[in-house]
């Protein structure tokens, strides 16, 4: 297998891809037969042949080697264009690590998302090192992994693939003999051959504790070193820029989601739960034990010809060695036996010979005065090392590794509390009050101690579960600090009430304690609806208003973090108005923070499609309203971007630089997309008309649903392996009640990827219909001057130019209803068209991309790749849903899901 050719500045790209092409291509020859391997490569050449010359007598070649295939040999295909894809996204990411890596060498400016080019912009903004310092201070960035369900790749693949990445860019460092190369591409072969012999898909369902230690992978192989070194990278440009030389406070942190978030999810139990907490920990201290032996190792300095703080020496006393004079060593043998009893304390095994570590301070304080002695007697070098690294560690991952956040939704707390007071006051009626007096009792059960629960009381299996998971939280707290788990959010955030029901399940563990003002985890409301985000503000404000509330709020500095739900405002609304509502929001709640002295901190609820919020970071970090970051931003990171952006170190190392920079620039003095009143106003009537077109359509418009359900892989999806969540809500197949991620995957895999850009087209005819030759002009001025706007036609942009309509089309042949299939599928095709020329026409140029040549290039050579999954993944659903039983045809059709997601990069 073979790449197009790319233009020569990619030339080592088209080289690593070639390479990778042609081992795999001989493992399969290998493997299969010279048979198998002439009909992929047929297959290849035809569908490269029409794509590049859009031949109709290419096309119908490859429809017909597609269509004459066996099951088995299907399969073999599908598997081959699939690894395919794989490995191109491997080559691809090496190319990036390349071009990186040159541009620092070379020594040029620092490129914009770098924190080089951050600092800079920093000092032309007037920030001296005590204003930067003071803003670090008081930041706070955490990107949060959750599981969802698009991360199509089982573990053993990721690892496979990782060692390929590894070996190109061990290619990258050295320089090889014959000998060398020939044994380093030998063992690239091997870990091909490894891919190749592993099973794609997972045989069953993966539990919580199963994506738990996924995540932990990452940590492994990326966080636990990367981070630590951005740390090291970041003080040492503050000093070299003259900016000062003290330590950073820890600001920048990974966060998780995967064990605490039960919103729809009943396997993460309490248990559950525990054994995340109980796993994240043993990681990092299993960690710590591992740096601590080589750090033991490294600093075998002697009294004899250097010298150590008394410190140092009242450490090294409290352990018996035969080399005495070498007290560092000693000293660190002493820190290694007491994390050694802090793990036995926390989870078994056998202690070390001293007492366990009561917190990660202690640690830190002997860590420190090891650095401390180092620094001031000649061993500065020594202490900008391992141990530079270990201590910054502690400082970050602590005890627990990850802050866990717990997320429940709204429903479920109000059915709880609804029950407690049915318990102790039977006739209260709860959940029959009107909103006004559902706030005023809860207010009133707040202000008192007085826990409604009793062990003597029996409750239902909902509420005994909501119990038991908050009382786990508690003792997590108590075992592992606060840290551990500091953030309740409350899904679907409709009303006061609903977080004051969140703070009474909180009061029932102990969490919050009213007579002391105490409130242990921060709660965070999630508005995930267009009309929850048209009322945020208001609800915000009148939470701010209940004194039993605001009391607790102070003692957590008076700082209220708000979750935004970029996934189902988007399938509630479409991306526009998705897009807009958010931005407004922000608006809103920050305001209304600002009237009752409360600073806001904003948690973005981003996936990995643009569908679901997804899209560059930087630009839309970038993007936010004036204001918004100051210093402090969230946003989670789902699916497969996890494995994409952090599964490789050095391009997690990338990503978690780029995120650093972005809320250091969006938190500068005048920083934020501003927009002018015109802007706004032009925005309201797009957003206005585009939402009506979406809502007509996926709501408003008959059969829609079916059509959905017919004409993408929807129902196959509900049935891979790919995550512990259910697809929807309530098991039905109402469009309401599906989750947004299936929903957005859906249209991915049949290349509409409708929930990207479906009601632009519409808004920006209708938009120029009203406002004439003026209207372009305005648009075109947005899109030059405001980064809001052209950071969604960015995302838009890269969404249509994955779209393939007459790939669509075969999927729409699979509705069974004629009338409807052409119904239907002539409005997307319409407007879809109409879509991509606005776009073209604001933005100036003639083609999607246009502005991104590189990226257009990639998405132009996967096409090949893609388009004959995309034909038997078709074929293979007419099989199947005709009652197909051959269980290959069941298992080359996940194949295919798994396929067109590995080439599609973010596709859900």
């Amino acid at each position: 297998m073979r790449p197009d050719d790319l233009p020569d500045k990619d030339q080592p790209l088209r080289e690593d891809v070639r390479l990778l092409g042609r081992i795999l291509g001989d493992t399969v020859r290998e493997q299969e037969g010279a048979e198998t391997f002439e009909v992929v490569e047929r297959i290849r050449q035809s569908s490269v042949r029409f794509r590049r010359d859009q031949d109709p007598a290419a096309r119908k070649e490859l429809e017909a080697l597609l269509d004459g295939l066996r099951p088995g040999r299907t399969i073999l295909v599908v598997r081959a264009f699939s690894y395919f894809s794989h490995l191109a996204n491997l080559a691809e990411d090496q190319h990036h690590i390349r071009r990186s890596r040159a541009h620092r060498v070379s020594g040029a400016a620092p490129r914009p998302s770098s924190l080089g080019h951050a600092l800079a912009r920093a000092r032309d903004a007037g920030l001296d090192g005590p204003a930067l310092r003071a803003l670090l201070d008081r930041a706070q960035l955490r990107p949060v992994l959750t599981a969802h369900p698009t991360e199509v790749q089982r573990t053993s693949i990721l690892r496979a693939e990782m060692e390929i990445a590894r070996l190109l860019d061990e290619r990258e460092l050295r320089t090889f003999t014959p000998r060398e190369r020939a044994l380093w591409e030998e063992q690239l072969q091997r870990e091909v051959l490894l891919l190749w012999q592993t099973r794609m898909l997972r045989t069953s369902r993966p539990e919580v504790i199963d994506e738990v230690a996924g995540a932990l992978s990452t940590f492994q192989r990326t966080f636990l070193q990367e981070l630590p070194a951005l740390y090291g990278d970041l003080e040492d440009a503050l000093a070299e820029a003259g900016l000062g030389e003290a330590e950073l406070p820890p600001f920048f942190q990974v966060g998780s989601w995967i064990g605490g978030d039960r919103d729809g999810n009943p396997f993460v139990t309490a248990e559950v739960m525990e054994q995340a907490l109980s796993l994240q920990s043993r990681t990092i201290l299993d960690h710590y034990l591992g740096e601590l032996h080589e750090l033991g190792a490294e600093l075998s300095l002697s009294l004899s010809v250097s010298r150590a703080s008394e410190a140092v020496r009242a450490l090294a006393e409290r352990v018996p060695a035969k080399a005495g004079d070498e007290a560092y060593r000693r000293a660190l043998s002493l820190v290694y036996a007491r994390v050694k009893s802090q793990r036995a304390r926390l989870h078994g095994g056998e202690p070390g010979k001293a007492e366990a570590y009561e917190t990660p301070a202690g640690m830190m304080e002997d860590l420190d005065a090891l650095d401390a002695s180092l620094r001031t007697h000649g061993g500065r070098l020594l202490a900008r090392g391992r141990l530079r690294a270990l201590r910054r560690a502690v400082s970050l991952f602590g005890f627990h590794l990850v802050p866990l956040d717990v997320r429940q939704n709204s429903d479920v707390h109000g059915r709880c509390v609804h029950e407690l007071l049915e318990a102790v006051r039977p006739g209260t009626d709860y959940a029959s009050l009107p909103e006004a007096r559902r706030v005023a009792l809860l207010a009133e059960e707040l202000a008192g101690p007085r826990p409604l629960a009793s062990p003597f009381l029996s409750y239902t299996p909902e509420t005994r579960g909501e119990l038991d998971f908050f009382k786990a939280a508690a003792m997590g707290q108590a075992r592992l600090g606060p840290e551990a788990l500091p953030t309740c959010i409350v899904s679907r955030t409709e009303g006061v009430s609903d977080l004051l029901e969140a703070a009474v399940m909180l009061r029932e563990a102990g969490l919050l304690r009213p007579a002391e003002g105490h409130l242990g985890l921060n709660l965070v409301p999630l508005f995930e609806t267009i009309d929850d985000l048209r009322r945020s503000g208001e609800l915000l404000d009148g939470l701010l208003q209940v004194e039993a509330y605001r009391r607790l709020l102070r003692g957590r500095g008076d700082v209220q973090e708000v979750m935004l739900g970029y996934s189902d405002s988007n399938k509630d609304g479409g991306f526009l108005t998705s897009r807009w509502e958010l931005y407004k929001a922000e608006l809103a709640l920050l305001e209304a923070g600002r009237r009752h002295g409360v600073r806001l901190r904003f948690f973005h609820g981003r996936g990995g499609s643009v569908g679901r919020g997804g899209g560059p970071a930087y630009e839309a970090i970038l993007a936010q309203p004036p204001g918004a970051v100051d210093g402090q931003i969230r946003l989670t990171e789902q699916g497969e971007v996890i494995a994409a952006k952090y599964g490789h170190p050095a391009v997690g190392r990338r990503n978690l630089e780029v995120l650093a920079a972005a809320m250091l620039e969006a938190s500068l003095p005048g920083a934020g997309a501003e927009a002018e009143p015109r802007y706004l106003e032009a925005m309201d009537q797009l957003s206005e008309r585009a939402f009506g077109a979406y809502q007509e359509l996926v709501y408003g418009t008959p059969g829609f649903e079916r059509y959905f359900w017919e004409s993408t892989p929807i129902s196959e999806i509900a049935r891979l392996n790919i995550g512990s969540r259910p697809a929807s809500r309530k098991g039905g197949r109402s469009i309401r009640d599906l989750r947004a991620i299936p929903w957005v995957f859906s249209w991915s895999q049949c290349r509409l990827l409708l929930p990207g850009w479906y009601g632009f087209g519409t808004a920006v005819r209708d938009f120029l219909a009203a406002r004439g030759p003026e209207g372009l002009d305005l648009l075109r001025e947005m899109d030059g001057r405001w980064p809001t706007f052209r950071s969604l036609l960015s995302n838009m942009d890269m969404v249509l130019a994955k779209v393939d309509l007459g790939i669509a089309s075969r999927y729409a042949g699979l509705v069974e209803d004629g009338g409807l299939r052409e119904a239907i599928f002539g409005r997307l095709r319409e407007e879809c068209v109409a879509s991509m020329e606005a776009l073209k026409a604001i933005t100036g140029t003639t083609e999607l991309l246009g502005g991104n040549p590189a990226l257009r290039r990639s998405i132009q050579h996967r096409f090949p790749y893609l388009d004959p999954i995309n034909h038997l993944q078709v074929e293979l659903l007419r099989r199947y849903r005709a009652g197909d039983a051959d269980g290959r045809t069941v298992r080359g059709l996940l194949l295919t899901i798994n396929g067109i997601a590995a080439g599609l990069r973010n596709s859900g």
